[in-house]
């Protein structure tokens, strides 16, 4: 197997890898994006103001971005050893 080769599947393990640990890692941000948003009572939405509505967004929307940030590094891993080898 050439360098490319090797460098590849070097690349789709480390990937993997990441992916996990990333993954891993969400299920201890799960139960503090809970107690946040209860503390900031965000299901209230006529008793908030509109800031608190704001994190209360940002709050819920922040599994997905770690969810489409651990893709990213898994699928970053992958192309720079296809194409930096």
């Amino acid at each position: 197997m050439n360098n490319r080769g090797q460098s590849l599947a070097l690349g789709i393990m480390s990937a993997i890898f990441v992916f996990i640990v990333g993954m891993m890692f969400l299920n201890f941000l799960m139960p503090e994006v809970a107690t946040t948003r209860i503390a900031l009572d965000c299901s209230n939405a006529a008793g908030i103001t509109d800031g608190t509505k704001l994190v209360c967004l940002a709050i819920g929307t922040s599994v997905i971005y770690w969810i489409v940030l651990v893709f990213s590094l898994a699928i970053g891993f992958i192309t720079a050893r296809l194409y930096g080898a």
